[in-house]
């Protein structure tokens, strides 16, 4: 691959919500991967949900312990997968420690499979969308109550 049609692509990505391309041919491979748009917000309170019944359940269970827990938002719009497969285990439960870059689980768009990561280290304490459902730009996927 040439130079030229390198960065040709990366423009190309730049419009787009791909945060991850990778490219074989004729025995080379090109793998672009930027960062996501959106990564979390701080505190449980400051989003709008879309979905109502999740929403003010998170809240709920946020205000009474008066943590800040972290939340991991979708950074394009696709369908949620708990897991890599539909056979394979999930890739978190509630409760497991998590590490920042970890991979949380997979946003499907237009058969790509964006992996979301953990942008902290701590413990999951919530998921908030169920697997296979829909999920917007910039809805909550996980609370994770971040490590001391």
């Amino acid at each position: 691959m040439e130079l030229d049609e390198i960065k040709e692509l990366i423009e190309l990505l730049k419009d787009t919500d791909i945060t991850e391309l990778q490219i074989e041919r004729e025995g080379s491979k090109l793998k672009i991967k930027r960062e996501k748009f959106l990564s979390s917000f701080e505190a449980v309170s400051s989003f709008r949900p879309s979905a109502g019944a999740a929403a003010p359940e998170a809240k709920a269970e946020a205000a009474p312990e008066e943590k800040k827990l972290s939340t991991i938002t979708s950074p394009i719009v696709g369908v949620f997968h708990r897991s890599p497969a539909p056979e394979a285990s999930p890739f978190v439960e509630v409760g497991s420690t998590v590490k920042k870059g970890q991979v949380l689980c997979i946003v499907e768009a237009m058969k790509l499979m964006n992996e979301i990561e953990s942008d902290t280290d701590g413990v999951i304490a919530k998921i908030l969308i169920e697997n296979g459902q829909p999920v917007e730009y910039g809805e909550p996927l996980f609370l994770i109550e971040p490590a001391s």
